[in-house]
């Protein structure tokens, strides 16, 4: 998998003030941390970041380059973004430190591909889950996890366990959960106006009559 690189510096940790005018100069006030190191605060370039989250790959290994000795050559996963509520412009980053000795758990989005046979009739395609969580080495994480859904009928459901994971990367779950399904169409059968029949309009109205406020306002909240 293809390593990136992200350019950052030290920052004064602590000071709400210095971070504001970190973010005025286009930047991002970061932390890094791990395992074994204590936190750093870190600033990194807004614009280099957001490109470094494109697509999927958030789930890439990133290489620090720091005139810091201690940050310089360091690789580092996403952990974790803040973002502001109504732009989405991110606010801070979490950077966890990888060990590339080590195996790492992290979470992959899923892809799904193919049209499931179940649409062709008419179902809907429901993905339960977007990501999976895996255990890989670092240097082997893998972009997204590729889930064909073409042999899935109405009613039909694809779990954890069947999906194809590429050699050394193992999913991680407690028990076989779901993550994707075709759902039957939706039939609108309280749209289909039945004949009249005789009389019925004298039991709608005594229906009517009967009917007190309370329970009026009770139909149309529901």
């Amino acid at each position: 998998m293809e390593t990136l690189e992200l350019v950052c510096e030290k920052r004064e940790a602590g000071r709400t003030s210095r971070a504001r005018a970190i973010r005025r100069e286009g930047r991002v006030p970061a932390v890094l941390y791990g395992p074994t190191r204590e936190p750093i605060a870190v600033a990194v370039g807004g614009a280099e970041l957001t490109a470094s989250m494109a697509g999927t790959s958030r789930q890439r290994l990133i290489r620090l380059k720091s005139p810091a000795p201690e940050l310089d050559n360091r690789h580092i996963v996403f952990k974790e973004i803040q973002r502001a509520p109504v732009s989405g412009k991110i606010m801070h980053v979490d950077f966890y430190e990888v060990d590339l000795s080590r195996p790492l758990r992290i979470s992959i989005p899923l892809h799904f591909v193919g049209r499931a046979a179940g649409v062709a009739d008419g179902g809907i395609l429901q993905p339960l889950v977007r990501e999976a969580e895996v255990e890989c080495p670092p240097l082997e994480i893998p972009e997204a996890i590729e889930v064909d859904v073409s042999a899935l009928g109405i009613h039909d459901v694809i779990h954890i366990s069947q999906l194809q994971f590429a050699p050394g990367v193992k999913p991680i779950y407690d028990s076989d959960y779901a993550v994707v399904s075709v759902l039957p169409p939706t039939v609108a059968e309280a749209a289909v106006v039945a004949a009249p029949v005789e009389g019925a309009e004298a039991v709608a109205g005594e229906a009517g009559a009967a009917t007190t406020p309370e329970a009026g306002a009770k139909d149309a909240d529901a």
